[in-house]
């Protein structure tokens, strides 16, 4: 337990940024399973607005420090290859 004035301090803030964090990773973990579901449903029409708000809620959680840049790049380019492959085997 922390003793020192500053240090109380710290562990307030680490426990709000936690909250934080978590209800942002939630929040993009949640939009890629919907874009993802989506694709095992074969609902086509709704495949570009959903990868495009993913994409969205991923660059925000990046924004916010959440995960790192390469992460960002990663998911993004993976979910965008799995939409491809989906609207061309129909």
């Amino acid at each position: 337990m922390a003793t020192h004035k500053s240090a109380e301090k710290r562990a307030r803030q680490t426990i709000v940024r936690n909250q934080r964090n978590r209800q942002v990773l939630s929040t993009m973990k949640t939009a890629i399973r919907k874009l993802r579901d989506a694709i095992e449903a074969k609902q086509l029409d709704k495949l570009d607005a959903l990868l495009c708000e993913t994409q969205s809620v991923i660059a925000v959680t990046r924004r916010k420090g959440v995960i790192h840049v390469n992460n960002m790049a990663r998911r993004i380019s993976r979910l965008s290859a799995q939409v491809k492959k989906a609207k061309g085997a129909v």
